[in-house]
């Protein structure tokens, strides 16, 4: 139990580091920074904040980067259970990787709207603004896209997690419940209109941030019981 242990710890630390940089750059800089309401708002908040701005993109960038080894480090700690539903719970986690980091060029299309208005007499102007929009809107279409695998891999985690004997059921059947949490999202933004006004949108909101959360601290905690020899 002690080698799993140890992998369960380091797979703690990834997921802790997924979980704290995916925080501060998919709400805390937004929330910062843009009022979808207000574009002028949101190209002064830019303009003034750059480097807050850059700090989100680079977050971002971490965050998926220790995506990639966050699956490879769980299915060490898995494979035995099902190996392959672990291989399938590890290609869906990183399909997800190329989407988001190729989804970042626009934020970098936004950050250099913004660098160059500052060269302009005009650079406050509505013409610009409505690109610095378009670009922000893009990204956020191409996040609800990459929240689909985001969704995926969580049920394969969550019925190995099930099935493995040494981690709790609870969170097997939360993992599984939180990919159902995504999916909703992701069919509700797309195919209903005004889906980000109901209730149903924070709720299935909640669900994988609820499951990857408490998996993140379960491993924590496994990752200190390792046994002394």
């Amino acid at each position: 139990m002690s080698d799993k242990n140890k992998i369960a710890g380091a797979a703690g630390i990834i997921y802790l580091l997924v979980i704290v940089t995916g925080i501060f750059s998919l709400a805390y800089v937004p929330l910062q920074l843009i009022d979808w309401n207000n574009a002028g708002t949101t190209f002064s908040n830019i303009s003034r904040s750059t480097g807050l701005f850059s700090l989100g993109i680079f977050s971002s960038v971490v965050c998926y980067v220790a995506f990639i080894f966050l699956p490879l480090v769980l299915y060490r700690l898995l494979h035995t259970v099902h190996a392959q539903l672990a291989c399938v719970m590890v290609i869906l986690a990183l399909l997800s990787v190329p989407l988001s980091l190729i989804n970042l060029q626009h934020k970098f299309a936004a950050l250099s709207i913004v660098e160059a208005a500052g060269h302009l007499k005009d650079g406050f102007s509505a013409e610009l603004q409505n690109q610095l929009m378009f670009e922000l809107q893009q990204y956020n279409n191409g996040l609800l896209l990459a929240t689909v695998f985001w969704g995926l891999w969580l049920f394969p985690l969550g019925m190995l997690a099930y099935r493995s004997g040494f981690m709790p059921k609870l969170l097997g059947i939360l993992l599984m419940a939180g990919c159902t949490g995504y999916l909703i999202n992701f069919t509700g933004n797309t195919l209903i209109e005004d889906y980000k006004q109901t209730a149903i949108r924070k709720f299935a909101g909640l669900l994988p941030s609820i499951a990857e959360i408490s998996t993140c601290i379960w491993l924590l905690v496994a990752g200190l019981k390792t046994k002394k020899v």
